[in-house]
């Protein structure tokens, strides 16, 4: 399984499981993401989740290998299954607590923004370059990250492919900085405060949050423009170079 869950007390413990590939989040991952939370979200008994990744790496990004480019509907039918992804994380009644260890790259980044509360390990790296793939944000980064550090640094960060050091990070896209190897710790120690909260208002808040800022708007344009790359040449190139380790060679096409 891509995705396995512990039960510990009222937290659920979510961990990608694909250390092989840094936890990549491939379309199946996704899939068995969303079929995992789906209950959880409801179970009335669990207050909170810690969602980590298998191994040194939370999580490296999208699966490039299972990108198809140049078909549309492929990449719509991916935005789809994302974005029930992202309101799960998001708007879920259930606060999320992500453990940040090693590279949160592209969709990992996301993964880490998405999350109510994260915990980073101090040597933990972040990188948004999807870009040098052809692509753009996605994975609810348009929402989550201009909400975290502010929409004109968001924006810089994303245009400029921007690769940084958790101890280096702007302001409020780290809650909680730790030691290298304590963040599920930390992160397990913060979930369990959540038990002690009544969940209604917790899930109120969340919900309140996400309606207030265009999450749908964000969501819906992820969706459109993000599939319209996806089935462009030079997303085409930007996978053809990654995998041949040279620059790619862009043409606006």
């Amino acid at each position: 399984m891509l995705i396995e869950t512990e039960r510990d007390g009222r937290t659920v413990v979510v961990t990608l499981n694909d250390p092989d590939r840094r936890n990549a989040l491939s379309p199946d991952m996704r899939a068995q993401m969303v079929e995992a939370l789906d209950p959880v979200m409801l179970d009335r008994e669990v207050r909170a989740v810690v969602l980590v990744g298998q191994g040194d790496h939370f999580c490296a990004g999208g699966d490039l290998k299972s990108m198809k480019s140049g078909d549309p509907i492929y990449a719509r039918t991916r935005m789809m299954i994302t974005a029930r992804l992202v309101r799960l994380l998001a708007a879920g009644p259930v606060p999320v607590v992500a453990a940040v260890e090693g590279a949160a790259f592209g969709a990992g980044l996301s993964l880490a923004a998405l999350a109510d509360v994260n915990v980073v390990s101090s040597t933990a790296t972040f990188g948004a370059v999807f870009g040098k793939v052809g692509l753009m944000a996605d994975v609810g980064l348009l929402w989550a990250l201009p909400n975290r550090i502010g929409p004109a640094r968001a924006k810089r960060f994303l245009l400029q492919n921007t690769v940084v050091k958790a101890e280096a990070a702007p302001d409020g896209l780290v809650d909680h900085l730790c030691d290298p190897g304590q963040a599920l710790d930390r992160a397990m120690q913060i979930a369990a405060a959540f038990a002690d909260q009544a969940p209604l208002p917790l899930a109120a808040t969340k919900s309140a949050f996400a309606q207030m800022a265009d999450f749908d708007r964000a969501l819906a344009l992820e969706a459109d423009l993000q599939g319209f790359l996806m089935a462009s040449a030079d997303h085409a190139e930007g996978r053809a170079a990654f995998f041949d380790k040279r620059d790619p060679v862009f043409k606006g096409a």
